[in-house]
């Protein structure tokens, strides 16, 4: 018996693609069929083919056949395999979105990623293939259910248009990658000889690396990367500057150890504003800024402290024109806060009082404690192994080298540096809530559909990326940049992903607690809390199920927090304090427009803090005018409490005369409306304008407008 294919070749029948095919329609499905399901639906087929009684059956007769072995055997992968049958139909309507919404950025333009400036060719182009593979995602790797739920907005899968590509944020081993020397778009880099060289090569590892993925980039611990590099410039200046010293002369030494010493700061100075002109001028391949993290503060060797200073010196001083200079968006700095070192007398306070200044006029650095309470403290204080956030926020859950998910012993250790996160998928709290009440459902019953929605995502895409090969990313995975990272090109990735989080994400708790009482979580905030400590129940249970580590992450949601009041509307209209603003509130915080004073907001998001140990950073507004002892108070502050805390100021700019203060929309100078202004996104810092413009969407800006706690 043969199959005749569309081509009109013949094929000798074989039930074991028949197999296959079903097979492929039932994870589609999220359905696993059992040895009986499987016999019955072989059983079937043949007899069927069988029946025919032709030599030849066409590929026509075989998907009926298929299908109505199928329908037999279970109806739901039945319509999957149908759906897949008819994919050419609904390419049709496909390409058709994303030819229209190629058109809107092409002549438009495109606000919902505030790192993307649409306005370049290169961003188009990368848009709006975005746009395609956003579609081929949808179409191809969720399911009817998946798609449905977030057509509705009850959970949010976060970057589909690279999520089957490659990982999202990570902490980058730049170190391990530059130690011995590595090889780079075929070229070898031989590992740098000097401070200067070495910013140059790790501004390039960053470029490439950063694009081979999605989210945020971090380089942990940059001063102690570069600690070594500095010694090898200083050993060189020291005997450049002997080499032409008369041995008889008095006081060569001293001067020079000063030459040696100048030249090095600024070899560092004109190192970190390279940095900072390359990660905010030069695109990446993907088509952004790639946003770019740098933690640091924790080295106590005079160059590491030289670094440290050095890049807060020159983040403070900010790029331009002179007379017109304003700081840049990228890198991200994360102080890291250790008391012993920084407090009063100790060996780095002069880095904290750079720090602090730092801040008082550029917001940047953000502050993570590593001495005060909580799961990031445990982990430096009983390990001394740092977590650095990913990006802006997002931290990793412990792996032991020997134990993994449990330390095997005592001497069992922790490692951070060089993993990442395979993606994030969030809950839109409220509405799930409303849909609960409106069904007469309990509502811990509707949660728990969509943790377990959540949770088969998650575990098809560890398996999808399984399969990707070492040579897609060859710094992260053939050069040491992630953990276990020296693959063969041609390798699959699997064996390195047990170490590598998911994340369950949380927008609007605020929201659910006025939908439940009427009351915000400043107010009150019980229910919202019993919520989160219910989804950490069920998510521990998943981890230890699953195998896979899993993450409670208050989302950041950017262009989401205005999809999801519309969302909320379209199903269940507009309900006061929950969806009659133009935006939702992100992660678990204060709504913006609470009059708290910064020790209230952060006593209140205190209670939400260790729930959300997969991502989460706690900020204020400061209104108080570049007033650095205020802010010297509220950081040390937050450090004792142990939080991951953002300095938020509203810097304003005057792109005519270089004026610059507060929150002004008017040069009270030049009287100029030409202004740059820079706000929080989230957890990180953006424009929100430009020349005129903004890169922010209408309901982040909306937000903006309203804060007064944030």
């Amino acid at each position: 018996m043969y199959v005749i294919k569309k081509d009109g070749t013949r094929e000798q029948f074989d039930v074991q693609k028949i197999i296959r095919a079903v097979n492929k329609s039932a994870a589609r499905a999220m359905y696993t069929f059992s040895e009986e399901e499987t016999k019955e639906l072989c059983r079937y087929a043949t007899e069927r083919a069988e029946g025919l009684k032709k030599d030849g059956i066409t590929i026509a007769e075989m998907h009926n056949i298929v299908e109505s072995a199928l329908e037999k055997v279970n109806p739901d992968v039945a319509k999957s395999y149908r759906d897949y049958r008819n994919y050419k139909v609904d390419f049709i309507h496909m390409m058709d979105d994303v030819y229209t919404k190629s058109q809107s950025i092409r002549y438009i333009g495109d606000k919902s990623n505030a790192n993307t400036d649409s306005a370049l060719v290169a961003t188009k182009r990368s848009l709006i293939f975005n746009e395609l593979n956003k579609n081929l995602y949808q179409k191809f790797f969720m399911t009817r259910d998946e798609r449905q739920a977030c057509k509705d907005g009850y959970i949010y899968i976060h970057d589909q248009s690279a999520r089957l590509d490659t990982m999202n944020c990570c902490l980058f081993d730049a170190g391990a990658v530059l130690k011995g020397g590595f090889e780079m778009g075929n070229v070898w880099y031989n590992e740098p000889k000097s401070l200067d060289t070495a910013f140059d090569v790790l501004g390039d590892i960053v470029l490439s690396t950063a694009a081979q993925q999605y989210g945020g980039f971090t380089v942990p611990e940059v001063d102690k990367i570069l600690g070594p590099y500095a010694e090898k410039s200083y050993v060189k200046h020291k005997e450049e500057f002997l080499k032409y010293v008369d041995p008889s002369w008095t006081g060569g030494e001293e001067k020079a150890e000063e030459y040696a010493m100048n030249k090095l700061r600024r070899e560092f100075d004109q190192g970190w504003q390279g940095i900072e002109y390359k990660l905010n001028t030069v695109g990446s391949s993907r088509g952004d800024y790639p946003f770019v993290t740098v933690t640091m503060g924790l080295g106590t060797k005079r160059f590491e402290k030289m670094c440290n200073i050095s890049l807060l010196e020159v983040h403070k001083g900010g790029q331009g024109k002179p007379g017109n200079k304003k700081p840049v968006l990228f890198p991200k700095i994360v102080f890291l806060f250790d008391e012993n070192l920084h407090g009063p007398g100790k060996i780095c306070e002069d880095v904290f009082e750079a720090g602090i200044d730092c801040s008082s006029k550029t917001m940047y650095p953000d502050w993570l404690s590593l001495t005060g309470k909580g799961y990031i403290c445990d982990m430096y204080k009983k390990y001394g192994r740092v977590i650095s956030p990913m990006g802006c926020r997002a931290f990793l859950s412990p792996w032991y080298e020997r134990g993994g998910m449990e330390p095997a012993d005592e001497d069992d250790k922790p490692v951070f540096v060089g993993r990442f996160n395979i993606g994030a998928v969030s809950l839109h709290l409220p509405m799930i809530l409303a849909k609960a009440r409106q069904d007469s459902v309990d509502f811990y019953e509707v949660l728990d559909y969509y943790l377990e929605m959540i949770r088969k995502i998650h575990i098809r895409t560890y398996d999808y990326l399984g399969n990707m090969h070492a040579s897609t990313n060859p710094l992260a995975y053939c050069e040491g940049g992630f953990y276990g990272g020296h693959l063969q090109p041609g390798e699959r990735i699997k064996k390195l992903l047990k170490p590598m989080t998911a994340s369950f994400g949380i927008t609007a708790l605020n929201e659910l607690q006025e939908l439940y009482n009427g009351k915000s979580i400043a107010e009150d905030g019980q229910f919202a809390l019993e919520v989160l400590q219910y989804i950490n129940k069920k998510v521990n249970e998943f981890k230890k199920e699953d195998g896979w580590l899993y993450a409670i992450y208050g989302t950041p949601a950017e262009s989401l927090c205005g999809l999801q009041v519309e969302q909320f509307r379209k199903l269940y209209g507009i309900v006061e304090n929950v969806s009659d603003r133009p935006y939702v509130s992100n992660s678990f915080h204060c709504h913006v427009t609470e009059n708290l004073t910064p020790i209230e907001k952060q006593d209140l998001e205190g209670r939400f803090w260790e729930l959300c140990n997969g991502g989460k950073i706690q900020y204020v507004r400061y209104p108080i005018d570049y007033n650095k002892e205020a802010i010297r108070k509220l950081v040390l502050r937050a450090m004792e409490l142990g939080y991951y805390e953002g300095v938020n100021l509203s810097l304003a700019y005057c792109d005519d005369c270089g004026h610059q203060e507060l929150d002004m929309d008017v040069c009270p100078v030049c009287g100029s409306k030409n202004l740059t202004k820079i706000d929080r996104m989230n957890g990180y810092l953006s424009y929100s304008r430009v020349h005129g413009d903004t890169r922010l969407n209408a309901a982040k800006m909306a937000e903006i407008a309203e804060r007064v706690s944030m």
